[in-house]
């Protein structure tokens, strides 16, 4: 018949692993075969019996009944009864039955395997979860959904840290699902700390699958912008580890890297670290054989880092315009936009990359592009490209006779922002190409819409607006449609205001001194307030000011009495 404490201990598993783990540490003294070793062990299960203390503590009343800790003394359990059994066998002073060498092998086994129930149980105790398991069972209601994604989410996140790599992958698929469900619960697993437990995962030398699905839990991360900071944070661990997943990863992992990697590319020092790594080569490689999602998302990254200066040498290394080109023409819309982008840093105040993106078919592509996009919004890219190769006369002529001049006119009545100040742009340089091609923007019609982003509340729309009606003012038909635009002149003045910041005053001083020559066009700016804001940009030292304020000026007995 069993004793009262056998009985208790096989109900009770934290009772059976104390006296397991007394039972070695009684023991340990008395062997005969590597005395060092064990010595070394008994030191790790004197620690190990601090943590069961802890364990059992009234904090942690809940130990019996929560599936980590019984999952973690189950393990401990299994380790120190071969414990036991390979003691018993180095307490003989005769041969050791299975060779020295391997018993060394299978004492060293148990070291690594205490060891690593020593970090498990050190991760429990400090994770909170057994708290929050006792804070449940003793709850007299139940706890709200914001809560219980809290205590789950922390709960996976122990999951990850602790086990075997079976039940860190199984953990890993229910912090998948959890992310998945909600953005909300992706900001609670972020506040839980896990970031950089995904972060060590991917690290260090976990399984194949698991690595795959730590990135997709990264790049979910990365989806969500409040929480981006903390992938942020991680700085060049997290940029290593996801280069090396972009060089070498499957498929899905490599766009998964791909969307996390673009949350840390707005800074200069990770540009640099990702040209300097070949990280570049890398993405290009992606554009070229990846699957359409990855492609899309390779060139999103590609884009962001075409912005820095600092590594544009990189792409040209690469030959990248030729590869995005290629990927122009041929990728998903995603991957087209994002082509278009990259495509549109790279170019710019580059004459050589401009004239090559026409040799290769860039023109044809453009347009291909413009006239399939699904909405304004993707064609932000196609108007800022339009806006740069038309800086080249040769290309502007290719870009004339394709018809781009309407094409630029139809957008600027767009609800898109962007779209907008773009067109605005391209329609100054495609302006300042000849007398042909402003007569054909004016009678397009895109001096009114023009007229009207003048009171646009963005300054860059005001002032892109008035570059590109000084283009047209070359024509004088189009000089005779402004001037009757009704509130034309009025809003240019209405610019000149030096309380009117983020506006270049050069540019409605420009559009005005190009009608100043008329009488009425004259009057209407003195009654407007012209003078009293050039005196002010004069003092300024605003371009043309001076010559347009003695334009108003001469013989006009007005000038001295205009309005404030």
């Amino acid at each position: 018949m069993k004793s009262p404490e056998e009985t208790e201990e096989e109900e009770n598993p934290l009772s059976l692993t104390t006296h397991l783990l007394q039972t070695l540490l009684d023991s340990t003294p008395h062997t005969h075969h590597f005395k060092s070793k064990w010595s070394s062990i008994s030191a790790k299960l004197t620690h190990l019996k601090s943590q069961l203390s802890s364990l059992s503590s009234p904090s942690t009343a809940t130990t019996t009944t929560n599936s980590l800790s019984l999952d973690l003394l189950y393990s401990l359990t299994h380790t120190l009864t071969d414990a036991l059994s390979l003691l018993t066998a180095c307490q003989c002073p005769s041969p050791l039955p299975n060779g020295k060498l391997q018993t060394q092998n299978d004492v060293d086994s148990i070291a690594a395997r205490l060891d690593r129930h020593l970090n498990d149980t050190h991760v429990l105790l400090k994770s909170g979860v057994l708290q929050d398991a006792d804070a449940v069972s003793v709850s007299a209601s139940a706890p709200s959904k914001r809560d219980s994604v809290r205590a789950e989410a922390r709960n996976l996140i122990t999951r990850l840290q602790i086990g075997t790599a079976e039940s860190r992958n199984s953990a890993m698929d229910s912090l998948l699902s959890l992310l998945n469900e909600d953005d909300k619960h992706v900001l609670i697993a972020v506040a839980q700390g896990v970031v950089p437990v995904l972060v060590r995962l991917l690290d260090c030398s976990s399984s194949f699958e698991t690595r795959e699905k730590t990135v997709s839990a990264l790049s979910r991360v990365s989806t969500v912008d409040s929480s981006k900071h903390a992938l942020i944070a991680e700085g060049l661990v997290l940029l290593n580890n996801l280069l090396r997943v972009v060089e070498s990863g499957s498929g899905v992992a490599r766009e998964k890297a791909c969307i996390a990697l673009k949350s840390l590319t707005h800074s200069k020092e990770n540009a640099r670290a990702i040209g300097s790594r070949g990280g570049i080569s890398s993405l290009l490689g992606i554009c070229e054989a990846g699957t359409p999602s990855s492609q899309a998302a390779a060139a999103g990254v590609l884009r962001d880092l075409s912005m820095f200066d600092e590594i544009k040498e990189n792409f040209i290394e690469e030959n990248a315009v030729h590869i995005l080109l290629t990927l122009f023409a041929s990728g998903t819309n995603l991957a087209q936009e994002n082509a278009t982008g990259c495509l549109c840093n790279l170019v710019s105040d580059d004459f050589e990359l401009k004239l090559l993106v026409a040799r290769e078919g860039g023109v044809e592509s453009l347009k291909n592009y413009w006239d399939s996009a699904s909405n304004v919004k993707s064609l932000e890219v196609a108007v800022e490209l339009v806006r740069n190769l038309a800086t080249l006369n040769p290309i502007c002529e290719i870009l004339v006779s394709n018809g781009f001049v309407n094409r630029v006119v139809s957008v600027l009545n767009c609800g898109v922002l962007g779209v907008r100040i773009s067109a605005a742009k391209a329609v100054y340089e495609l302006g300042s190409f000849n007398t042909k091609t402003r007569k054909e923007l004016g009678e397009l019609g895109c001096i009114p819409p023009l007229v009207r982003m003048m009171e646009g509340k963005v300054g860059e729309e005001r002032e892109s607006a008035a570059k590109a009606l000084y283009a047209l003012m070359g024509f004088a038909a189009n000089r005779k449609v402004f001037r009757k635009e009704e509130r034309g002149i009025v809003r240019a003045v209405q610019l000149l205001d030096p309380l009117t910041r983020n506006l270049d005053k050069k540019y409605p001083v420009s559009l005005l001194s190009s009608i100043v020559h008329s009488k009425k066009c004259r009057k209407q700016m003195i009654a407007a307030g012209a003078c009293v804001f050039l005196h002010k940009l004069v003092e300024m030292d605003v371009e043309g000011a001076k010559k347009l304020l003695e334009n108003l000026g001469k013989g006009k007995i007005w000038g001295v009495f205009a309005r404030p």
